[in-house]
């Protein structure tokens, strides 16, 4: 029997509860980075690795679907920032205005949500971010930004296998998924996706395998 995909809305509400016992455990030392976030070429394997390391690590894993499901909702931006305390929010919008005006942006509804869904998130740690340009929007040294990147050819054949389809509707896949991944970016935070000095570990997936992957992010973040 399969179990019934749960709705943005339990998982919103999920979230809120751990993210409350949190608040009344007892704080330990706060870590420099617990927050990673990865952008990945389509079919590069990057959510695997994301997958992977949240489960090694025992942090939260948020998709870029379901942290574009939460920017879409004008309520979910408010009961997210309900689980911080006044510096936090403090903090946070400090963060936002900042990248702002770093990157002069034009805010619209859309960006103002996922700004903060991303930051709360942030503010939390403990956190694996997958997509939605979550690494522009984290200060540097809070999080640990990696893009995952691997030859064209591979990640249509890597598409081809995982969906069970042929090669050109593959290369159809890979090639729309990444023009969309590089106008989302440059629309909403006037940057280049595929520009290195965006992120701090740069991962090609044809040289090294997953499991090399996850020794060599381990090894950054326990440095």
């Amino acid at each position: 029997m399969k179990t019934k995909p749960r709705s943005v809305e339990q998982i919103i509400e999920e979230q809120v509860r751990r993210w409350q016992i949190m608040r009344t455990e007892k704080k330990k030392e706060e870590e420099r980075i617990s927050v990673v976030t990865f952008s990945r070429e389509h079919g590069s394997e990057g959510d695997i690795l994301a997958e992977r390391l949240a489960e090694k690590l025992g942090y939260d894993l948020f998709h870029q679907e379901v942290i574009h499901n939460m920017a879409e909702s004008a309520g979910t931006s408010v009961r997210l920032l309900e689980t911080l305390d006044e510096k936090g929010v403090s903090v946070l919008e400090d963060w936002i205005s900042s990248l702002v005006d770093r990157r002069h942006l034009w805010p619209d509804q859309y960006l103002q949500h996922l700004m903060k869904i991303i930051g709360t998130i942030g503010r939390h740690g403990r956190a694996v971010i997958i997509g939605r340009g979550a690494n522009f929007v984290l200060p540097a040294d809070k999080r640990l930004s990696i893009r995952v990147i691997a030859p064209m050819e591979e990640r249509i054949r890597n598409v081809s296998k995982k969906l069970d389809i042929s090669v050109e509707e593959a290369r159809r896949r890979v090639i729309k998924m990444e023009s969309d991944r590089k106008a989302f970016i440059r629309k909403y935070f006037n940057a280049d996706i595929e520009d290195p000095l965006n992120y701090d570990l740069v991962i090609n997936t044809e040289n090294l395998s997953v499991d090399d992957a996850m020794s060599t992010i381990n090894g950054v973040l326990n440095r």
